[in-house]
């Protein structure tokens, strides 16, 4: 008897990839056996961080976690998830402003694919004031934002 292997897709722009979207990484691996980090391409950001440089500090900060892959897309959140036979997307979410914009996008994804559900996490309280808005800031300013970002990662 074979069994189904179970992946999600944990899409953002990731400008950086925080202590806090580690967290959501980890809880969502509890869930899933696979969870596929998808950097996105936001049209309405201009990125702090090139491309290349937002890949390899979410690489070094999963390094050692077990069912985690990187790709960068530039495509529909559901059109990467139907190119790679994923079912879930993972969102965390830090208060209810989130929380409304991520049910928004949901349903969103949910009318244009029926058959792809999200999953929101709401992130442990002790990661919920970090955003990567906030890591920009700290980092325009040259401040310490080692508390704010994975354990070991370097900006």
């Amino acid at each position: 008897m074979s069994t189904q292997i179970r992946r999600a897709l944990f899409p953002g722009s990731f400008d950086p990839f925080t202590a806090g979207h580690l967290n959501i990484l980890r809880r969502a691996l509890t869930m899933f056996d696979e969870v596929v980090v998808a950097v996105g391409i936001n049209q309405d950001k201009r990125g702090f961080f090139d491309m290349e440089k937002r890949l390899d500090i979410i690489r070094r900060a999963t390094e050692g976690l077990s069912g985690v892959s990187v790709i960068q897309y530039d495509t529909l959140t559901i059109d990467i998830c139907r190119s790679l036979g994923i079912h879930h997307i993972v969102r965390g979410v830090r208060n209810m402003i989130d929380f409304e914009t991520e049910r928004s996008i949901a349903d969103a994804n949910r009318r244009l694919a029926p058959d792809i559900e999200t999953v929101i996490i709401p992130t442990a309280q002790e990661f919920a004031h970090i955003s990567s808005s906030a890591v920009r800031d700290i980092l325009k300013h040259h401040g310490d934002y080692s508390a704010f970002i994975p354990e070991g990662v370097e900006l």
